[in-house]
């Protein structure tokens, strides 16, 4: 049984789909993995998984450094400046569901799964889980998110934890600038720079820096 199969048996509540099937095609793409081999590799050698939680890391200069080729991000973004960076963690929760007006590169050192849902279904400033798609990424697996696209932290499938590189364009998560008087509804959802983000009720950590509440269902979490 492969571990897609595994994941669907263990999880008979949640539509399961691989990257590499033809429903990811709405919410992003696969990219050519040997072009991202220089990031793959620091992410095996030089970056750790917490025992606990998650690490983000928005900008690694390290990592930078050790990148010989650019033009497949310049062929993602369209040549604007750029940040360099990776999760790695233990997490196995929805806990929100957040949105960048940007593609995002995900790069995959270990197997893990994505949440995925798209803003068009975000009524009345709420989003009901139960739209969300679960995507398993195979270990070595480089993807394109799509702007727009709902998603948040992986999941991990294995006790390590999951490591992944994260590229988006520069400044994007960085500095909180969460509006005091909206205008719009959409501006009661961002949270950082290029952070549009809902929260589910159960997730306090960002519910005490002030998330917008706009999670409808329960806090999905990813069996294994």
């Amino acid at each position: 049984m492969t571990k897609l199969e595994i994941l669907k048996n263990k999880n008979p509540g949640i539509q399961f789909y691989s990257v590499n099937d033809e429903e990811f095609m709405q919410y992003g793409k696969t990219l050519h993995l040997s072009e991202y081999k220089d990031f793959l590799k620091y992410l095996n050698n030089k970056t750790e998984v917490p025992n606990e939680g998650n690490i983000y890391v928005a900008h690694d200069q390290s990592l930078l450094e050790t990148i010989n080729d650019f033009s497949m991000y310049n062929n993602v973004f369209g040549d604007i400046s750029l940040q360099y960076g990776w999760v790695n963690g233990q997490n196995t929760k929805m806990n929100s569901l957040e949105y960048h007006k940007s593609s995002e590169i995900n790069i995959a050192a270990t197997p893990l799964v994505l949440l995925l849902g798209k803003v068009t279904d975000i009524k009345d400033n709420k989003y009901d889980v139960n739209n969300l798609l679960a995507f398993y990424v195979p270990k070595n697996t480089a993807i394109e998110v799509y702007p727009n696209i709902l998603h948040f932290s992986p999941c991990k499938v294995t006790d390590s934890g999951f490591k992944c590189g994260v590229v988006l364009p520069k400044g994007t998560n960085v500095d909180f600038c969460k509006k005091e008087e909206p205008i719009y509804d959409e501006d009661m959802y961002l949270l950082k720079t290029n952070k549009w983000l809902l929260n589910h009720k159960e997730h306090k950590r960002f519910a005490d820096l002030g998330a917008y509440e706009g999670l409808i269902g329960k806090n999905i979490e990813i069996v294994y």
